[in-house]
C-alpha cells in the first residue's frame, strides 16, 4: 500500500476512538492490503482502500465461526457495535493480535484445523460467490491487456487458454460447501490457543479440494475423503490463477513479477503440480 502513512494514521485514530491505545504501529504485512500490530493495546488492524475489500462479509463470517468454536482469529474488543470502520478513504477492521507460538503448525494439526473450519463453515448463513467466480476474475485479468499490460502476448495466450480449460474441467465437480478460499500457511497462525485461520474475505463456495490445493502437500495427505484427481486439477488451477494476479496492473505482492514468471514456467513444465509454498522464484543474475 503506497499511502502507508495515511493508512496507519486512519487505523490508529480509529483504535483510539474506541479506547484502544495505539501509540505505535508495526507493519506486519504490506501488499494490496495492510496489516498493522497496534501497541500497547495488542490489536491487529487490517486496512484496505474503500471498495477494495469485503470487510462486512469477513466480519460476519468470523463472528458466526467464533460462535461455533471454529479455529479463527477473534475480533478485537469492544465487540458490541460496528466492527467495520471507515476513515479517510480506508476501511479498517480490528482483530486480536496473537503472539506467535513455536513450533510451526504440524501437517496433521493443520489438516485437523482445516477440517474443523470446514465443519463450522457448513453451518454459516449468507450469500457467497462460487470459486468459479474467482477463476473468471483471473481470466479477465489475462484477457484484457489494460489489466495486465506487462504480460507478453505468447504468455497471455498460453495462460488464458489454460485458465479456460481448467474452468471447464472443475465446473460442477465435487461436493460444494463454504470454503476459506485461501487457507495457505500465510493465513494460518500458530498461537498458544492452537492454529487459527485469518483473512476470511476470500470465502467462496466450492469443493474442499479447492481449499486443499492451497496447503502444503503433507497437510492434504492428512485430510480424509479427498478426491485426488480433483485435488490435482485444483492445484494446477491455483497456480494459473495466482500467475494471473501476479501480472495484474497495480499488484503489490512483494517480488510479484518474478513469482509470475516462475509460475508460468511451472505451468509450462507440467505435472506433478507443486503447491504454492514450494514455488520459489529463481535468483536474479548469473
Amino acid at each position: 500500500m503506497p499511502d502507508l502513512a495515511r493508512a496507519t494514521d486512519a487505523a490508529t485514530a480509529i483504535a483510539a476512538s474506541l479506547g484502544l491505545p495505539a501509540d505505535d504501529a508495526i507493519v506486519l504485512h504490506n501488499s494490496n492490503k495492510l496489516a498493522l500490530r497496534l501497541e500497547p493495546c495488542g490489536v491487529m488492524a487490517r486496512v484496505a482502500h474503500v471498495g477494495e475489500e469485503v470487510a462486512e462479509l469477513e466480519v460476519d463470517v468470523a463472528r458466526q465461526l467464533a460462535d461455533r468454536g471454529s479455529p479463527v482469529a477473534a475480533l478485537a474488543p469492544p465487540r458490541d457495535g460496528p466492527a467495520v470502520h471507515v476513515r479517510d478513504g480506508f476501511t479498517v477492521t480490528l482483530w486480536v493480535y496473537y503472539e506467535p507460538a513455536a513450533p510451526a503448525v504440524a501437517p496433521g494439526a493443520y489438516a485437523r484445523a482445516l477440517g474443523r473450519l470446514h465443519a463450522g463453515m457448513r453451518a454459516v448463513d449468507g450469500a457467497f460467490p462460487r470459486f468459479t467466480d474467482r477463476i473468471a476474475e483471473a481470466e479477465r485479468v489475462v484477457a484484457e491487456p489494460e489489466l495486465s499490460p506487462g504480460l507478453p502476448d505468447d504468455e497471455r495466450a498460453f495462460l488464458g487458454g489454460r485458465l479456460r480449460r481448467l474452468h471447464e474441467a472443475v465446473e460442477g465437480t465435487g461436493r460444494e460447501q463454504l470454503l476459506h478460499g485461501e487457507p495457505h500457511p500465510g493465513n494460518l497462525l500458530s498461537t498458544h490457543d492452537g492454529p487459527l485461520f485469518i483473512d476470511l474475505e476470500t470465502c467462496c463456495r466450492g469443493p474442499v479440494e479447492f481449499d486443499l490445493a492451497h496447503v502444503p502437500t503433507r497437510v492434504a495427505e492428512h485430510y480424509p475423503g479427498v478426491d485426488r484427481e480433483l485435488l490435482d486439477r485444483c492445484r494446477e488451477l491455483v497456480l494459473a490463477m495466482v500467475a494471473a494476479w501476479r501480472w495484474e496492473k497495480g499488484d503489490q505482492f512483494p517480488d510479484g513479477r518474478r513469482f509470475g514468471d516462475e509460475l508460468l514456467r511451472v505451468l509450462r513444465a507440467g505435472p506433478p503440480w507443486p503447491t504454492l509454498d514450494a514455488v520459489v522464484p529463481r535468483p536474479v543474475g548469473p
